[in-house]
């Protein structure tokens, strides 16, 4: 498994770990690292933590792992589940949970934004007077695997010097920093003895995910960048004038709940603008907010205004797989873009079968190479299935030495990698995959020749193969198609809403929006030699997939948007982001999911993010402290541990005496979601639009976007705003016409004042 592989090889491994570290919590069975969290720092220090410790404790050497005391209140130690149970029960401590370890969600994706889909309002958009003059650089810490300061992407040439709020710091005193990269941390494991190199004790990136991602958000313009001359072009990032921080809190082993903490409640007191998350925990293992770190360190960093974005998973396409879903977060799915890496299958008299894949396939265009069906070289003691599915010890190996092998992939047993592994084990020389999941994206295998067809194109193979007795191909190296259309499309690993834990927040497949992830090309650490193809240099750019990829271009345009908006909440960035969204492809054509249906809001929230939209949202939607404190005791939290999570509750408040799941859809969110809607019954839903235009008086009218099966009421009709930063608020009736909505169904309001549109989209559901 090679070069996009290094993302997922590490999913299964990251799965196992989580669920060993996660279980002990639930179970309450196991000794080992407790987080204690303790809510919003008050001042409490790193001796406090340990006097506590010390209460419970026995003389133990170095129980203390980590001690949160900016932003965040609470320590990591090392526990018995007795000495947890004990910490659990002292006053001011909210929750007490095992340390849980996350995996990763693991060029020209951002023209393709600037002129694919977007629609270009203004090339000078007004600003208030809330708006940057042009000197604020905004600063994205970035919670990852680390950086490799060397590429050329991360030069700080040009820039200006460094920010004079900025309080962070660079661990590394070898030229690690310059003025592109301003701050790098790492975060160590509990046990440094699985330290056996000695580089997971640095900021320096030893997997290369981090660097790519943070080269997506802030990478500076470098041209002629490919990755061994596939997409070549000019890289940069979202933000090329943004700053980064560096907080490396994931190493070969996963990324520790205890270090992601850490990382926040540093990034907290260094100044960052923008906290970017490509990771999270696997869909099958959801945890409550008051017990994941991300959620628990995100509510934290947008309560110190620092917007949070974080990847919404890579387990689609089934629903119900999105993480990262608290609605203090900007959560990303995946979509493609109009670029595809071709390589083509061909067949004895010329016939070409289209494929999709990146190699460096070196056997020939001329098809003089056996070809044969996995299924035809079955073992005994296999089932057709197995054979057909080329799976591990199925298939006879003297019948698959020198061949071309087709296999299909409808079981999920086995992954494509696990296929082309016992190919090539048993002397195939090359693979044919017939797959429609992963149309759109292309994994990388190097020189081996594996490429994937479409079922469509499968019985033509099928044919040739039964009706010739002495069946040849080739596989053609990669090469470029531009344009492709339609894009963006779903990319089908992209998870999917609803939210499990919180429904009426429409937390769609990606949750809130969705961005490029898919064959992205960017910066790459040194030296890798697993990406390398023989003889050749390592290279500087790599090209992989995943939400891990979508999430760091909207960390960049987040970054933008802060830098022309530089007194913007974290919500208000949020709003103008998802509001502008676009749900139209490069074909005029409502964007469509990995197999052409037709895309909803569980497969990409607000839609395809805009690069100019979100500079001028017009009107955004405010969520409040209350909005999320009310959301908090929606949730089933009462209001004395709400008074410890937060430093910002307002004076004589109290969760309402009949909080219900419900009562979430009224909470000041960029869309609606509302459930539980039968029998004819109504729902009444309040937002409130905030005016940020800049133009003082404007009138916005409605058009609502309606599904069969309900009915859509909203009061008033028109939005007359007189002056900037005005707030005016309007109610939404939600009435079924029908006993029960078969379905889930979709539509938006929007608000218009013929220069700009206000989007926000909604969910309706019996469930």
């Amino acid at each position: 498994m090679k070069g996009y592989a290094i993302c997922y090889v590490l999913f299964p491994i990251l799965f196992v770990a989580f669920l060993v570290e996660s279980a002990g919590a639930a179970e309450g069975e196991k000794d080992g690292v407790y987080i204690v969290y303790m809510g919003a720092a008050t001042g409490s220090s790193k001796n406090d933590h340990a006097q506590l410790l010390s209460s419970v404790l026995k003389r133990r050497k170095n129980a203390l792992v980590q001690s949160y005391v900016h932003g965040i209140s609470g320590f990591a130690a090392r526990l018995s589940a007795a000495e947890a149970q004990s910490i659990a029960k002292t006053p001011g401590v909210v929750s007490v949970f095992r340390d849980p370890v996350y995996q990763l969600h693991t060029t020209r994706s951002w023209d393709f934004l600037k002129y694919g889909t977007d629609v270009v309002i203004d090339s000078s958009p007004n600003s208030d007077s809330n708006s940057s003059s042009g000197g604020y650089d905004s600063i994205i810490g970035i919670l990852d695997t680390g950086i490799s300061p060397e590429s050329e992407s991360f030069s700080g040439k040009d820039l200006g010097p460094i920010p004079s709020r900025w309080n962070g710091t660079c661990v590394d005193a070898h030229d690690f920093c310059n003025g592109k990269i301003i701050g790098a941390r790492a975060y160590n494991s509990p046990d440094d003895d699985d330290d056996d190199d000695g580089l997971d004790n640095t900021p320096r990136d030893m997997i290369g995910h981090g660097t790519h991602v943070a080269s997506t958000a802030a990478g500076t313009v470098v041209p002629d960048a490919s990755y061994y001359g596939l997409a070549t072009g000019t890289a940069k990032g979202g933000s090329p004038g943004s700053r980064i921080a560096m907080y490396r809190v994931c190493t070969r082993y996963g990324c520790l709940g205890s270090s992601i903490l850490a990382a926040f409640s540093d990034a907290i007191k260094d100044g960052v603008d923008i906290l970017s998350l490509s990771l999270g925990s696997p869909a099958s293992f959801m945890l409550d907010y008051k017990e994941d770190p991300i959620a628990i360190g995100a509510y934290h960093a947008v309560e110190n205004g620092i917007t949070v974005v974080c990847s919404a998973g890579n387990d689609g396409p089934s629903e119900e797989t999105v993480t990262n879903v608290a609605p203090w977060i900007l959560t990303v799915a995946a979509t493609t873009i109009d670029r595809k890496f071709e390589s083509n299958v061909v067949l004895d008299g010329g016939k070409v079968i289209k494929g999709e894949a990146i190699n460096f396939a070196n056997i020939g265009t001329s098809p003089t190479h056996p070809l044969v069906y996995g299924k035809s070289a079955k073992k005994t003691d296999a089932s057709e299935s197995e054979a057909r599915n080329c799976n591990p010890d199925s298939m006879d190996g003297e019948m698959i030495k020198g061949k071309i092998v087709l296999c299909d992939n409808d079981d999920d047993s086995y992954s494509f990698y696990d296929k082309e592994y016992e190919v090539q084990s048993l002397g195939g020389i090359g693979l044919v995959l017939v797959d429609d999941k992963m149309s759109g994206v292309a994994s990388n295998y190097n020189e081996f020749p594996l490429t994937v067809i479409s079922s469509k194109d499968a019985p033509g193979i099928l044919s040739y193969l039964n009706s010739t007795k002495n069946p040849v191909a080739t596989i053609l190296p990669s090469t470029v198609v531009s344009q492709y259309k339609p894009a963006p499309t779903i990319a089908y690993f992209s998870s999917r809403g609803p939210s499990s834990l919180s429904r009426n927040i429409l937390k769609a497949k990606p949750p809130d929006i969705a961005a490029p992830g898919v064959d992205i090309l960017a910066a790459w650490m040194a030296n890798d030699t697993e990406v390398t193809l023989k003889g050749k240099e390592s290279p500087k750019f790599n090209i992989i997939s995943g939400t891990s990829m979508s999430c760091p271009h909207v960390s960049g345009m987040a970054a933008v948007v802060k830098s022309q908006y530089p007194s913007w909440s974290p919500s208000a960035i949020k709003s103008a982001i998802m509001s502008t969204a676009s749900q139209i492809n490069n074909m005029k054509a409502p964007i469509t999911a990995e197999l052409g249906a037709i895309a909803t809001a569980y497969d990409y929230g607000a839609g395809e993010i805009s690069t100019s939209g979100a500079l001028q949202p017009g009107l955004v939607y405010e969520t409040t402290t209350t909005d999320y404190l009310n959301f908090l005791c929606y949730h089933g939290y009462n209001t004395s541990t709400i008074e410890v999570i937060s430093k910002d509750v307002p004076d004589g408040f109290t969760c309402p005496k009949e909080s219900s799941v419900d009562l979430i859809s009224n909470i000041n969110y960029p869309s609606i979601a509302v459930f539980n809607l039968t029998g004819k019954q109504s729902k009444n839903i309040t937002r409130t639009l905030t005016n940020v235009a800049g133009d003082g008086n404007s009138t916005y009218s409605l058009t609502i976007e309606a599904p069969s099966g309900l009915t859509i009421t909203v009061s008033p009709t028109s939005l007359q705003f007189t002056k900037n930063s005005q707030r005016l608020s309007y109610q939404v009736i939600f009435t079924t016409t029908v006993p029960s909505l078969p379905k889930d169904v979709f539509g938006s309001i929007i608000w218009t004042n013929k220069k700009l549109k206000v989007r926000t989209p909604f969910v309706a559901s019996s469930r």
